[in-house]
């Protein structure tokens, strides 16, 4: 179990908090309470573990991709598979732990929200799996390109209620996510899906997630007898990162990779790199880097990946960033779909556009590398989503 990153407050460095409204502060304590003394207990952990082994899929495993490395002239790459976990994506490492912790404290409805999908068809799958109703809030926008997700939600027996406030993205469906959570948690726990949101969401989602480096580092002492040199993540929220990264955070000689959304510019507006234009303020709960104007108000974004185009970013990431221990750059959405293309016809695997975009960062950068180096990126989701959109934009 990775051992908790954030003070009594909340707080990692000058990030996270807890800023929300006087209402929510009584479920909100009561929820970190019962992460505290059950959700990181012994015998809840090993009973997750145990869901995620045998129902979830885990471990995924470490792929090498010698002909994609081939052909970008770059190091020795490996996939951590993400992909091939139910559901298809490293999101049902959270929604698994966060619902079986609310069934713990008695809550039998679970809420939502979701941009790409995947943790909406997450948790209306442990929902499924545990018996519990489920909710998910998502943007108009994003529920019309991503179609199957939608789809697989609704087959899983979740409500999916369509957002049509604001710019219809995720950061609309967190609004309208918390309204609900404000009204009914005495029977509803929200399952946040990324590593953002009051204290003690983004520990929680850290620690629910941190299996994909406990792996990983197992992993890569199995199969080199040392760490990797460098891991590579996209970054939206931050929970597919802050899950590989996080037992190597203390290792130094480890290079980390965060990829954020270039967009189609580097104009406000047309991209979701916080760490590139974006400066502190507060968003949904906690305190880290927002893209916002001259005024304070909240930026729009843009992104090819649904899950990717969130204004904010998790706190220990902004942490991370003032730190130097993180490398934040940025791929443009162009980028993006030529590393999912690559992929797909040399190794047969077919990317979220999301991972596609820490991908495209090797694309740029890979032949830069040593070719010794070992060079693990975490492929966060398959790509089936995606497809459609593609499609009707003539981009495959």
């Amino acid at each position: 179990m990775t051992k908790n990153l954030v003070n009594k407050q909340g707080k990692y460095g000058n990030y996270g908090g807890m800023f929300i409204p006087e209402v929510l502060v009584a479920p909100i304590k009561e929820l970190t309470r019962a992460f505290n003394a059950i959700g990181m207990s012994k015998r809840f952990q090993e009973h997750l573990a145990e869901v995620l082994r045998h129902y979830a899929g885990r471990p995924t495993p470490l792929t090498e991709v010698k002909s994609f490395s081939q052909a970008i002239n770059g190091p020795k790459i490996y996939l951590k598979r993400e992909d091939l976990l139910h559901t298809g994506s490293h999101k049902i490492n959270n929604a698994l732990g966060q619902c079986l912790l609310a069934r713990e404290i008695g809550k039998s409805r679970i809420i939502a929200e979701t941009g790409a999908g995947q943790h909406g068809v997450a948790t209306a799958t442990a929902c499924a799996y545990l018996g519990l109703d489920c909710v998910v809030y998502m943007g108009k926008v994003d529920i019309e390109r991503q179609s199957p997700n939608v789809a697989k939600m609704k087959l899983l027996g979740a409500e999916v209620i369509s957002v049509g406030s604001g710019t219809q993205i995720l950061k609309d469906a967190i609004n309208e996510a918390l309204r609900d959570y404000a009204t009914n948690f005495d029977t509803t726990h929200y399952c946040i899906g990324s590593a953002l949101g009051p204290h003690p969401y983004p520990e929680m989602v850290r620690i629910f997630q941190s299996v994909i480096g406990n792996e990983t580092k197992k992993q890569c002492r199995e199969k080199f007898a040392t760490d990797p040199d460098v891991i590579i993540a996209c970054v939206g929220g931050g929970s597919n990162a802050i899950g590989i990264f996080s037992p190597f955070i203390a290792k130094k000689k480890v290079r980390l990779i965060g990829v954020e959304a270039g967009g189609l510019g580097d104009d406000l507006g047309q991209h979701a790199a916080r760490f590139f234009s974006g400066k502190p303020g507060v968003l949904h709960g906690c305190c880290s880097y927002v893209l916002q104007d001259d005024a304070g108000q909240i930026s729009e974004t843009h992104s090819i990946s649904a899950g990717l185009d969130y204004p904010s970013v998790g706190p220990l990431h902004a942490s991370l960033f003032d730190q130097k221990r993180v490398l934040y750059t940025r791929v443009k959405d162009e980028t993006a779909i030529l590393a999912l293309k690559l992929l797909a016809k040399t190794e047969g695997i077919i990317p979220a556009l999301e991972s596609a975009h820490a991908l495209g960062y090797l694309l740029q950068q890979g032949k830069k590398f040593n070719k010794k180096d070992k060079v693990i990126v975490n492929l966060s989701g398959r790509g089936d989503k995606d497809l459609p959109q593609l499609v009707v934009r003539g981009l495959i």
